[in-house]
């Protein structure tokens, strides 16, 4: 049996303890401010009093950026593939940290007041956003369109989509537990991926708090890698593809309820307002927006059941049950009766052209029962169809 010497159980006592807090900043040709950041960052780590490292995600700098990285004492992680978002995800997988912050290499923001941060976390917080503008925003420090119009558009349709309740949706600066992050599997590479972080995060419930900070102007001498009009269409593409809701079943209801209001009104005949009257010409756009409305609810549908198959939206078990209960079958005949109906409409059309002897028609007469019979005929098709289609995704 070997024997374990006094010296042997000293070395074991003495190991350094594990690493607890990581900062990691993306940088892509940051020589100017990137040595500041980091000191920075030491000093405010240091004031935690936590066992810590500074890692810089390198997206392929060319300015000597990796040197003064290492000068200052901080990891080197190389990520070859470009873009925000997947510097901060090769960051997070190679931080050994529980707890992280990131935040921009630009000098924009103060990493040596991160001392809330980790409060936060320790109160069992596992995503601590900054606040922008609930702190204070220097001069110069933003542009006039990020601040009064991109940001708070954005951070709102953020929070009606998706009831975050935050003040500033793309603050570079937060912190986060690194399993829990880990846990969502986030995917984008571009600046989006500070959208999907917290999409995520509220979705999956994860406790979240914020708290202000100073938000400083960059020390760069260059221009900004942040693009403004793509890089806010890509926040908000990304948002509108995470919430089926908002892209496709609320459009659909109100298209769906207005076309029938208009179908409805005009089935009778003409309907005056003032000195517009509205014939046949509205009752086919009625029948147009209805049977869109039909088809984005569908599409609803099948967008909300793949991302539920994919992993890409948490399952809602109420949803399950609603699908559920409304099987194929329910689904056919339903899809069935609509078109029987609309059949029955055209029936009734061609009973009234053999009145006239199957000679000219009166349109405004015909074209009153013809439209509103091709809309049933084509909602029922769609209704059918799609009930397979939901069958088949519920094998997935």
């Amino acid at each position: 049996m070997a024997e374990h010497t006094g010296s042997e159980t000293e070395m074991s006592l003495m190991d350094p303890p594990q690493v607890v807090l990581s900062v990691i900043m993306p940088c892509l040709n940051e020589a100017e401010t990137l040595a500041a950041c980091i000191r920075k960052a030491h000093v405010g780590c240091q004031q935690v009093g936590m066992k810590y490292e500074i890692v810089i995600a390198d997206n392929g700098s060319t300015d000597g950026s990796q040197a003064i990285a290492q000068a200052e004492g901080a990891r080197i992680v190389d990520v070859p593939i470009r873009g925000y978002g997947a510097a901060l995800k090769a960051g997070i997988q190679a931080a050994c940290g529980r707890f992280v912050i990131m935040g921009d290499s630009d000098g924009s923001y103060d990493f040596s007041q991160i001392a809330p941060f980790v409060e936060c976390w320790q109160k069992g917080y596992q995503l601590v956003m900054g606040s922008r503008f609930r702190g204070d925003i220097k001069p110069g420090a933003m542009p006039f369109l990020h601040q009064w119009i991109g940001n708070p558009l954005l951070t709102g349709i953020g929070n009606l989509f998706f009831h975050c309740g935050l003040s500033d949706y793309h603050c570079g600066l937060r912190g986060f537990d690194r399993e829990a992050i880990l846990s969502l599997h986030l995917f984008t590479s571009g600046m989006e991926f500070a959208s999907e972080m917290v999409i995520k995060s509220t979705l999956e419930r994860l406790k979240i708090a914020e708290i202000p900070i100073i938000y400083w102007p960059d020390g760069r001498s260059r221009s900004p890698h942040l693009h403004t009009w793509r890089d806010g269409w890509r926040h908000l593409r990304f948002m509108l593809l995470y919430s089926p809701r908002w892209l496709f079943l609320y459009p659909g209801i109100a298209l769906s309820l207005l076309g029938l209001v208009i179908m409805l009104a005009l089935l009778p005949g003409p309907q005056t307002i003032g000195s517009v009257t509205f014939d046949v010409h509205t009752l086919l756009a009625g029948s147009f927006m209805l049977l869109v409305g039909v088809q984005l609810i569908l599409l609803a549908v099948f967008a909300r059941m793949f991302a539920f198959r994919t992993g890409l939206l948490p399952q809602k078990p109420a949803f399950y049950e609603l699908i559920r209960r409304a099987s194929l079958e329910t689904g056919v005949v339903v899809g069935a009766l609509t078109v029987t109906l609309g059949l029955l409409v055209y029936l009734y059309t061609a009973w009234l052209w053999s009145q006239t002897g199957f000679g000219p028609l009166n349109y405004e007469v015909t074209l009153r029962t013809m439209i509103p019979g091709s809309a049933l005929i084509g909602v029922g098709v769609e209704v059918l169809f799609a009930s397979f289609l939901i069958s088949l995704l519920e094998l997935g």
